[in-house]
């Protein structure tokens, strides 16, 4: 039984820990918390002259909060559909190094749904396909159990939470730096973004309920800086240019947004719900 329970605590935090832009329920609201200090050796001190890791910042302090995502969620209406997923069978197929770190972002976003609805044998197997895409680009260390374990312990604390994932997030980044590969990291948040959005976007239609598709509205403020952030990769040979086409294309939408984060209207939902599709689809395809 215990066992059981351990495999259940890994599942339920596992996207967090990969994927810290996740949206699945588009909240934007944030706790305050004093326990930053108890995590000195995740802390993430940003340079002020280091302009790609304060971009980043921007990125990672957008996290919604688990604890009230799950509640709109759940207050919404909202049901497990495994048809939102990027099927399983699609993991195997990805090669290049691009599509591998987009959709181990896209099955962290995938794990995190999941997990919501303890679906646990389906979330072992999701769980594999981040595993195995981890590992592929050298990253699985990143990622232990350790770092998990106190990621569950600080779920109802964004800013403690938010320096253990930024920890997470600049681990993999410098390993991934370092063997040549710049930016690929980037590219894994933007996969786990654009699940988050695509899923908040399905619920959005088959719940029709306007507090989650007021939360979808709000995500412009979180494109803008993940397209910063790739923006300082676009030189890099790694497929992130590609990515900031079809982001851009999306933020064309948005931008007819009012900046308050007004209501959508329903042409407007449509047309972001929509153009997420078709750039999800675009990511996900092996």
């Amino acid at each position: 039984m215990k066992a059981i329970n351990n495999k259940k605590t890994l599942l339920k935090t596992a996207s967090s820990l990969m994927i810290a832009v996740s949206l699945v329920a588009c909240s934007s609201s944030s706790n305050d918390s004093n326990d930053v200090s108890a995590n000195k050796t995740d802390a993430t001190t940003v340079p002020a002259n280091n302009a790609k890791e304060s971009k980043a910042k921007k990125v990672f302090s957008s996290i919604p909060d688990p604890v009230v995502a799950t509640k709109l969620l759940k207050d919404a209406g909202a049901k497990y559909n495994a048809g939102y997923l990027n099927p399983i069978e699609n993991a195997s197929k990805y090669s290049s190094v691009k599509t591998k770190a987009i959709n181990l972002g896209v099955y962290g976003s995938d794990l995190s749904f999941i997990s919501l609805w303890d679906q646990t044998q389906e979330s072992m197997l999701y769980l594999k396909c981040t595993n195995t895409l981890a590992s592929s680009l050298g990253i699985s260390g990143a990622f232990d159990e350790n770092t998990t374990n106190r990621i569950q312990a600080n779920m109802d604390k964004k800013d403690t939470l938010l320096t253990i994932i930024s920890g997470s997030y600049w681990t993999a980044d410098k390993y991934l730096t370092g063997n040549g590969q710049p930016g690929v990291s980037s590219l894994i948040v933007a996969g786990g973004w654009i699940e988050g959005l695509y899923i908040a976007t399905r619920i959005g239609q088959t719940t029709k309920n306007e507090a989650v598709i007021s939360q979808i509205a709000q995500q412009k403020t979180s494109l803008v800086n993940l397209l910063d952030m790739l923006d300082s990769y676009k030189s890099e040979n790694n497929g992130t240019a590609d990515v900031l086409k079809s982001l851009n294309e999306l933020k064309q939408i948005f931008d007819t947004v009012t900046k308050d984060g007004g209501k959508l209207t329903d042409d407007q939902f449509k047309s972001l719900s929509d153009k997420t599709e078709e750039v999800r689809n675009s990511f996900i395809k092996p």
